[in-house]
């Protein structure tokens, strides 16, 4: 029987495999994409799990609803990264009239709508537009604005780094009025988490907020928003009862409760 095994420093994960569905290397990376005894599918870029099926909701809701509903009436959003489709399907959930998605690896696309689907059509959707490009040539020379950003990138590579960088926040600092991106662990990997908090928190206003998902490093999993509005519990629940919509994981309760730091976050981000 096969194992994958995903080691952060000198622990690891490990998970038994059912099937390779897919195993090679495109431009960019490294693709694995294996079915599992006790999560479903499973995608894994450069040996880093990237979603299962069974707990990718906790991810991809967390990382889209808090800052889709931090804004009032978000119509126009920009998905950088996320080619498997996730964070699309729930950008889609709410009433928007577009939604661009800008991945770099167009491999990951079209392995994820024949073999993966946790799309649920999200690609196929008449407001949805797919640009296999780079997110940060893109943002630069983007003339319109965005109501929303997020940002669903992979774990840093030389190919994702640039969507870490100064230059990457503060071109999207000017096109959008909200902005959120995955940080990273900030137990696993506080390296790469205080890189980003710096990077962002140099060109706009940031907060930090933080979730659980139980495939990923240790099962902490942070995120960094920027807003000028910071909408009460009240307002967040009437937007989710207005909207109607319908998640696995995600309810304004748990919004809340998501920026209510741990002292030793509060600590690291004090400190930066």
């Amino acid at each position: 029987m096969e194992w994958f095994e995903e080691y952060y420093g000198d622990v690891a994960l490990k998970i038994k495999i059912k099937k390779i569905i897919a195993d090679f290397h495109s431009k960019y990376q490294h693709i694995q994409l294996f079915d599992t005894f006790e999560f479903g599918k499973m995608l894994v870029l450069d040996g880093k799990i990237q979603l299962t099926e069974r707990d990718e909701a906790f991810y991809h809701e967390m990382l889209v609803h808090v800052p889709m509903f931090t804004h009032r009436n978000p119509e126009k959003v920009l998905i950088i990264g996320g080619g498997d489709g996730g964070s699309l399907r729930e950008v889609l959930k709410h009433d928007v009239s577009e939604a661009v998605l800008v991945e770099l690896d167009g491999e990951v696309v079209e392995l994820s709508k024949k073999h993966l689907g946790i799309d649920n059509g999200a690609f196929e959707d008449p407001r949805a537009t797919v640009l296999i490009e780079d997110g940060i040539e893109f943002v630069k020379n983007l003339g319109e604005r965005f109501d929303v950003i997020i940002v669903d990138g992979t774990d840093p590579n030389p190919y994702s780094e640039h969507i870490m960088s100064r230059e990457f926040y503060e071109a999207c600092s000017k096109i959008a009025d909200v902005f959120a991106t995955q940080s990273q662990s900030p137990f696993v990997q506080p390296d790469y988490f205080k890189k980003m908090f710096d990077n962002i928190s140099s060109v706009m206003d940031v907060r930090v907020y933080i979730n659980f998902v139980p495939t990923y490093p240790l099962g902490l999993w942070s995120y960094l928003i920027h807003s000028d509005e910071s909408p009460s519990l009240d307002d967040i629940e009437k937007r989710f009862a207005d909207r109607g919509i319908r998640t696995e994981h995600y309810n304004p309760e748990v919004h809340a409760a998501s920026f209510a730091l741990p002292e030793w976050v509060k600590r690291i981000v004090k400190d930066r």
